[in-house]
């Protein structure tokens, strides 16, 4: 159906309410159940250029604990008793949109909902023929991108460095990883916060060395584990595996600032890193980046991505929670380590 069709009737399959997560209350510190409601909100019929999907999976990450202080970042915080947002994969079930008609898989950003009513352009055609739809809420996804970019441009890496991530067992570290081996790194080492994690870090994913933070100090393990030093740090984490990593750099080292997950529900303060000096003397480059601006090298990612994928020689895991009821516990559980890989909420039937 083109853009330009003209107005159709309510669309009758269509539910008059759905349910939806809202943010009721700014958590101070580390957020709490009684901070959000799930909520019946109005299923909008679509307008011209719309389509109306129904989710099937969204995803829940860390940096939306940022968005919940009424603070200016680099993207909106939430507003208080709307709906939230963000990564979702459903499928069409109206469309006034030429291109889009139901049946359609689409990956977009207006998830924590049963359905979602938005702009086709602002929506992704995917396909469950390359993966399973949930590959595009991470690895094949934002997430994936996240890694991939954060790596190879970021950081700069290159043939031969030994690279040290942080949160690896996570979503994007166990793909930052998982490259960096496939792109010829001479070590790759990372940390976990579990002893089963780090077996999954040697044993899966290949990782040359991994350690658990919560046994040691992260700088004795890393020095342990990188005697040669560094040359690349992804960092999910801060805190003292940001300060550890200074330490362990070889000289021209090059930090990846990706996200600072031990910070996210501190209500005082946090300490820097002590020995920032060493930036100088090391010549160090310490780069944060956004994957919102990195999206000229999504079609080079997805293409040698899902080729990894489908060969199996990038290796990716999903911890699902079944149930939108169970959203902000999946949100909670994320923030506390409880995942492994890409955590996400499934509403399919």
């Amino acid at each position: 159906m083109s853009a330009s069709a003209s107005p159709q009737p309510a669309d009758a399959s269509l539910p008059a309410t759905a349910r939806a997560w809202h943010l009721v209350a700014r958590p101070s510190g580390w957020p709490t159940p009684d901070d959000f409601a799930l909520r019946e909100v109005p299923v909008a019929e679509p307008a011209e250029g719309e389509i109306v999907v129904r989710n099937l999976h969204f995803s829940v990450d860390p940096y939306m604990r940022g968005r919940m202080n009424d603070v200016k970042s680099y993207i909106a915080p939430f507003k208080l008793d709307e709906p939230m947002d963000g990564g979702a994969v459903g499928v069409v079930v109206a469309s006034r949109a030429e291109g889009f008609a139901p049946g359609d898989h689409v990956a977009h950003f207006v998830g924590w909902r049963e359905y979602a009513t938005l702009p086709a352009k602002y929506a992704t055609k995917v396909s469950a023929e390359i993966a399973p739809l949930t590959a595009f809420l991470g690895v094949l996804g934002t997430t994936g991108l996240t890694a991939y970019a954060g790596l190879l441009k970021t950081a700069s890496f290159k043939e031969g460095d030994t690279v040290f991530v942080s949160g690896a067992a996570g979503a994007v570290g166990s793909q930052v990883g998982q490259i960096a081996k496939l792109k010829g790194a001479a070590r790759v080492i990372g940390s976990a916060g579990s002893d089963e994690k780090v077996r999954l870090l040697r044993e899966e994913y290949g990782f040359d060395a991994a350690f658990n933070y919560k046994s040691a100090p992260v700088a004795d393990q890393l020095r342990e584990a990188a005697p040669d030093g560094i040359d690349v740090y992804f960092d999910n984490v801060g805190g003292d595996h940001l300060e550890a990593a200074i330490s362990s750099f070889n000289t021209f080292g090059r930090a990846t600032i990706c996200g600072m997950i031990s910070q996210y529900n501190a209500t005082e303060p946090t300490p820097a890193p002590r020995n920032l000096a060493l930036i100088i003397g090391k010549r160090l480059r310490l780069q944060g980046m956004l994957v919102s601006d990195e999206t000229a090298l999504q079609p080079q990612f997805f293409e040698e991505v899902s080729a990894w994928v489908r060969s199996g020689e990038l290796k990716y895991r999903e911890t699902i929670v079944e149930g939108i009821e169970n959203g902000v516990d999946a949100f909670l559980g994320v923030l506390k380590g409880e995942n492994t890989g890409k955590m996400i909420v499934s509403l399919a039937d």
